[in-house]
């Protein structure tokens, strides 16, 4: 049954329904999470199990005490600002660990007062309502392409490409060593490794790779992880080699922003074209439609 005839179908259902009894029925539609249990299936258990095994593996931030730079950049920003990883935790885990005191969502504005303002939460993983959302309804059908994933890092987009596509190939590009381990652990024990590869490399030393991929996603990729110099560098670098023409660039926040914190927008023209996203979606009550708006398409020119 298509969205026409279910829309249909439906309407014939509140048709019958008792005129008195028809108010409660919309509200209970409106705001039960009951029917959120209709977008769960195998694909989605799967990713929420890798989930549930990742974070017995990590600290709550889901940072290494490698990542210095990240670490620093989080400190320096003009709010404070805590990362939380969207793929390991969604909004009713993050409310029952700011319950329990692991996790706080304020901060004391003058210590010893009850002054408090809300904390800014940044993570660096699709969460798996985005992770659908980007391969249900941003792309399209990928059967016999290749999707790069630059800095994978917890390998989020490589399982959901793998549940929610049918991508011939899912390529991680990761330059931590001990995110690539992380990631080829969760490859073996759940059997995803007939499409998916994680290469332990900066992807600035991958120029053939980029010439042959069909789509290539950059998740928040440089901002917290680089200097501004090392930042355009890589910029110069993908936008040179990811040329084949036709391909798609997934890109969150959009280049715009990106390039523009860079102060590098002329490197935009003739390379690639916005595409329009279509986000009006439900996907559950635990999406954040502003995050779904970050995630930009771009076709190469």
């Amino acid at each position: 049954m298509n969205f026409c005839e279910a829309k249909s179908e439906l309407k014939q259902l509140l048709s019958r329904v008792d005129p008195s009894e028809l108010p409660k029925l919309l509200d209970w539609m409106k705001n039960s999470d009951d029917l959120d249990d209709f977008l769960l299936d195998n694909r989605t258990v799967i990713l929420q199990n890798i989930s549930d095994d990742l974070r017995t593996r990590l600290p709550l931030n889901a940072m290494l005490a490698s990542e210095t730079t990240a670490h620093l950049k989080i400190q320096q920003c003009s709010r404070p600002t805590l990362h939380v990883d969207s793929f390991l935790y969604d909004e009713d885990q993050v409310d029952s660990l700011c319950e329990d005191g692991t996790m706080s969502r304020t901060f004391c504005l003058n210590c010893g007062s009850q002054k408090t303002a809300a904390l800014d939460f940044v993570s660096h993983s699709f969460s798996i309502s985005e992770l659908r959302f980007l391969f249900q309804n941003v792309l399209p059908d990928l059967s016999g392409r290749t999707l790069v994933d630059v800095g994978s890092r917890l390998g989020a987009v490589l399982y959901g490409g793998y549940v929610y596509s049918s991508a011939s190939r899912l390529l991680g590009l990761e330059i931590s060593e001990e995110f690539v381990q992380l990631q080829n652990e969760m490859l073996q024990k759940y059997q995803l490794t007939d499409r998916v590869q994680v290469i332990h490399a900066d992807v600035c030393t991958q120029e053939v790779l980029l010439q042959n991929t069909d789509v290539l996603v950059m998740n928040n990729v440089f901002e917290y992880f680089m200097e501004p110099s090392e930042q355009i560098r890589a910029w110069r670098f993908i936008i040179q080699s990811f040329r084949k023409s036709g391909s798609l660039l997934v890109s969150t926040p959009s280049l715009q922003e990106s390039l523009g914190a860079l102060q590098q927008e002329a490197l935009l023209p003739g390379w690639v074209e916005e595409l329009p996203v279509d986000y009006n979606v439900y996907l559950g009550r635990d999406s954040d439609p502003e995050n779904l708006r970050q995630i930009h398409l771009y076709r190469v020119m």
